[in-house]
């Protein structure tokens, strides 16, 4: 059998998920008429947006999901952030996992000079009344339960929006929200361990 390999911006509201048990959930299904197997590699929560890989072959979901393989996300945050807290950010911080503390590994974060760009979300962040924002990259090659956003609240600046950007080699460039393309492999993804 040959495996199908799918690049996807996941759009917010969506879940990485095909069969939910919850009626009102937008599923991955509805993006897309995707083959019978098909999983999402990793995931992404129903708040945060961007790329998201899907495959029909188990052993490439597990290499992309190892630590050998770099994630990078966007981060709008609440607040400037400071020199100081992208500092923390580089080096680790404590968040809880499953209610026990964990530190996370030390990853490559910057703040961006301006904002990436990206198309206007279908509910509104908030109202520039309510203060600045500022945006952050963060590359990680771990992917606990919400880490992101737990890492920016740590440092004191809650993630507003999150959108990853790259797995690996794999870029979502100009990918629209709710596209999908074909991918022959995912060989990219090596590229960038």
């Amino acid at each position: 059998m040959k495996h199908r390999h799918f690049i996807v911006h996941k759009p917010y509201g969506f879940i990485s998920q095909f069969v939910s048990n919850h009626k009102n959930k937008k599923l991955l299904g509805d993006l897309h008429d995707f083959p019978e197997g098909t999983m999402a590699i990793g995931r992404l929560d129903q708040d945060s947006e961007g790329l998201l890989l899907l495959t029909t072959d188990g052993k490439m979901s597990e290499l992309v999901r190892s630590k050998h393989v770099e994630k990078e996300y966007l981060a709008q945050v609440d607040g400037d952030i400071s020199p100081e807290a992208i500092a923390q950010l580089q080096q680790g911080v404590d968040i809880s996992v499953n209610k026990i503390t964990y530190q996370t590994l030390p990853c490559q974060a910057h703040k961006l000079t301006a904002a990436p760009g990206f198309a206007e979300r279908i509910r509104k962040i908030r109202d520039d009344r309510h203060g600045p924002t500022s945006w952050v990259s963060i590359t990680v090659k771990e992917g606990k339960f919400r880490q992101v956003r737990k890492m920016t609240a740590a440092v004191g600046f809650p993630t507003l929006r999150l959108v990853r950007v790259r797995i690996g080699g794999i870029l979502l460039r100009d990918l629209q929200p709710g596209a999908v393309q074909e991918a022959e492999n995912f060989s990219d993804v090596l590229g960038n361990t």
